[in-house]
């Protein structure tokens, strides 16, 4: 059986390892909860020859003088009133849920995207609007029932500007929660959708999908095509007029799609830097045969 949720916890451990993880340990700790460990995902070697770099996490977690593992069951053996886990990255298993009670900081409106990528699958998806959840921690991949939850409007946000609005968000609301007493958590309702890791493929852009699609992928950042025969990165770019061309068909600073067009502002060349469309335009020396496939 699960441990119960206390009311008021006041001693913490905090599990969790990207970036997207700091600012809610940094909240906690300005709110005056004491943590008494966190637990991060191990260091690792980020280039060839380099040394070995910690995660964003445990940066902070040093820098604010704290106790920091990389072994789960170093938990066993601290007390604590709850566990808050935020991109952990790692299944916590069983034996530790029995014993400590742990909430997961989720950025999206559960059951809507469960799993490791829901920020980049609701934009992907084209979602008007995400959020972020407070749950319980269960065996099951983001099964927990819900202890608070905020939404958040999408808009035009890239990928990073989402995930840097949610992280506030959350953190803001995760304070809030366990500062102002934890209550009896509701159970997710609806049906559930799975956020899969997004892969290169993700970000193919096919000239043959609506350009709203198309520039969903560009906002996440890294989308890409081909350019005679050449991967083609597209970092940032805007809905441009309707072209009566072929897909595909770079016409000044546009390309032509189904049912408009994308035009171009950042691109980046294979083993080239990003520079602006205009300035690649210029030294590309486009022919009237040379298209985005």
């Amino acid at each position: 059986m699960i441990a119960s949720l206390p009311t008021n916890p006041t001693r913490l451990v905090y599990l969790g390892t990207p970036e997207i993880a700091v600012s809610p340990l940094v909240e906690l700790c300005d709110a005056g909860f004491e943590i008494a460990m966190v637990v991060t995902g191990r260091d690792k070697r980020r280039g060839r020859g380099s040394s070995l770099s910690h995660s964003p996490v445990k940066v902070k977690a040093l820098e604010l003088g704290l106790p920091v593992t990389h072994e789960l069951s170093d938990l066993l053996h601290v007390e604590t009133d709850l566990g808050v886990v935020v991109a952990f990255g790692q299944i916590i298993s069983k034996n530790y849920l029995e014993q400590i009670p742990m909430l997961n900081l989720h950025f999206s409106l559960l059951p809507r995207w469960r799993g490791a990528a829901p920020v980049e699958r609701s934009i992907l998806a084209g979602d008007l609007i995400t959020g972020v959840c407070l749950m319980v921690v269960e065996e099951e991949l983001d099964t927990g029932s819900i202890c608070a939850r905020q939404e958040v409007e999408i808009g035009d946000q890239t990928g990073d500007e989402l995930r840097q609005n949610l992280v506030e968000v959350g953190s803001s609301m995760l304070v809030k929660t366990l500062k102002t007493g934890l209550k009896m958590p509701v159970p997710q309702t609806g049906s559930p959708t799975y956020a899969h890791k997004i892969s290169p493929d993700d970000l193919l852009l096919d000239w043959n999908q609506p350009v709203e699609e198309l520039m969903n992928k560009i906002r996440l950042g890294g989308a890409w095509t081909t350019f005679r025969g050449n991967r083609f990165k597209i970092w940032s770019a805007s809905v441009g007029s309707v072209l009566s061309k072929p897909v595909g068909t770079i016409s000044d600073d546009q390309v032509a799609g189904v049912n408009g067009s994308l035009k171009l502002l950042e691109v980046q060349a294979e083993n080239r830097g990003r520079q602006s469309f205009d300035s690649w335009q210029s030294g590309a020396r486009l022919n009237s045969e040379d298209r985005f496939i």
